[in-house]
């Protein structure tokens, strides 16, 4: 019992250090607050942004881009996995193409999502889609790969014999632990897209920061710093819940 009073207190005495040094060196003189604003001025910033509504335009944009791009490119990712984990002919086929695309960052296609899509929403959900496709291709690839093909000679035997019913009943079962941590960073890593996408122009938090840093408005750039924090714990935590669901019967 003591123990898990611990663990739950811990984290939460780190954090309340860390914004009280937070605080304590813009308020000694240490840093400029125009440069890092403490925290207590941070719920009047939040306050304007949600009055002048501002704040909740820029979140339903992200989210949206968010939502979409996450989607579309965990998909993606799960599909193109699976396929060249299964078929050592489409893991041939591909590797060239894998090891050319693979090392260009999300933001190398930032000029051909503009020219191609415009600086619109499906810009946006094009750059989410790319950050996150590659991490959850070589999740999906590596646990398809490390299936026990005892497994699958089993399913076989017992009349699981099409490709279909194989992957469906054994193969992706057996694989999921291992896609299902490459969605987990996926989720964090398309905040991180996000904020790319947005800042050339595209509506929502990435943009709405941007506007601030050109005015110095340090505060409200914090301000949105932290509500991508808060949206991606939310959705960090939803997913842990859902992983844990879905892999009980590990339990």
């Amino acid at each position: 019992m003591r123990a898990r009073a611990t663990a739950t207190l811990l984290p939460l005495v780190g954090l309340a250090a860390f914004f009280a040094l937070w605080e304590a060196v813009p308020r000694l003189g240490l840093v400029n607050p125009a440069f890092l604003p403490p925290p207590s001025v941070l719920p009047e910033a939040f306050l304007r942004e949600l009055r002048s509504g501002q704040w909740l335009a820029a979140v339903a944009g992200s989210l949206g881009h968010y939502l979409a791009g996450l989607a579309l490119g965990v998909g993606l990712g799960i599909a193109a996995g699976t396929l060249t984990g299964m078929s050592r002919t489409a893991e041939g086929l591909t590797a060239w193409i894998v090891r050319v695309l693979r090392p260009v960052p999300g933001l190398a296609w930032v000029p051909f999502a503009i020219i191609w899509f415009g600086v619109s929403p499906e810009a946006a959900l094009f750059i989410v889609a790319i950050g996150v496709f590659w991490i959850v291709y070589f999740a999906a690839h590596g646990a398809i790969r490390g299936v026990d093909r005892d497994l699958i000679e089993l399913a076989a035997a017992f009349g699981f014999r099409s490709g279909p019913e194989r992957l469906v009943t054994v193969v992706w079962p057996a694989a999921m632990p291992g896609i299902l941590v490459g969605v987990r960073t996926a989720i964090g890593q398309a905040w991180m897209a996000v904020v790319a996408a947005e800042i050339f122009g595209v509506a929502g938090l990435g943009q709405r920061m941007m506007q601030a840093s050109t005015l110095l408005a340090t505060d409200i750039v914090v301000v949105y710093m932290l509500t991508m924090a808060l949206l991606y714990g939310v959705f960090d935590a939803g997913f842990t819940a859902l992983q844990r669901w879905m892999l009980r019967w590990r339990a």
